[in-house]
């Protein structure tokens, strides 16, 4: 009896978080789906408007202080969208939160996509899709970039868990591998995507590491 009960609230509790974190869904970037095996993907994504930071020091301290940055923009440090008329003076609006936080080693040479090592970083959010470049408010700091992304093709492999370097940098050399054995090629360094708020158990946290790729034929 008393373990029926245990299983019960062990049952709620784990229908709770489920639930709550199905209420927080936000917006995704739109793709096709091209390629799928297993947790191993080809994404063909549309264009994106995205809002980009630049930063030194270690991944972990990058990525803090990117979100930190760019989420001062989305809620509260911007002026009036270029379409506005309202003037500097006007209120900033607040930006809704989209998913994932993408995180990418500022390197040239895709071979060269280190995690281990790397202390320069860019930290991208992706803006919703209701706004255009035009209708985008704009960022106050200047350390806030907002870039037009055009559609792309990504290699991607999904995860879960914690992020250190190192592990990070196994996943690469996994979907790496995985590009190498189709005969693919590789346009830029691995980016990685994460989807989940810092509360979210690590076994739900879902984790993605994207490798541009040439358009398939």
């Amino acid at each position: 009896m008393v373990q029926q009960r245990l299983y019960r609230i062990v049952l709620l509790c784990l229908m709770f978080v489920i639930g709550l974190q199905s209420a927080m869904a936000i917006e995704e970037p739109s793709y096709k789906t091209l390629v799928q095996e297993g947790n191993l993907q080809v994404r063909l994504y549309e264009p994106r408007l995205s809002a980009v930071t630049r930063l030194s020091g270690d991944m972990d301290q990058a990525s803090n202080q990117g979100f930190r940055r760019i989420a001062d923009f989305i809620f509260r440090s911007n002026t009036p969208p270029k379409t506005s008329n309202s003037g500097t003076d006007a209120s900033a609006e607040k930006i809704a939160m989209t998913a994932p936080v993408i995180v990418q080693p500022e390197t040239v040479e895709p071979t060269h996509s280190s995690y281990k090592n790397t202390q320069s970083w860019a930290v991208e959010f992706v803006m919703p899709k209701q706004y255009t470049v035009e209708s985008l408010p704009r960022p106050i700091n200047p350390q806030v970039q907002i870039t037009e992304v055009p559609a792309k093709t990504y290699a991607v492999l999904t995860y879960t868990g914690l992020n250190t370097q190192s592990k990070v940098q196994e996943q690469i050399d996994s979907l790496q591998a995985w590009i190498q054995s189709k005969g693919w090629s590789a346009l830029g360094p691995a980016q990685l995507a994460r989807y989940d708020p810092p509360w979210t158990l690590p076994f739900w946290r879902r984790n993605e590491i994207w490798i541009e790729i040439k358009p398939l034929p």
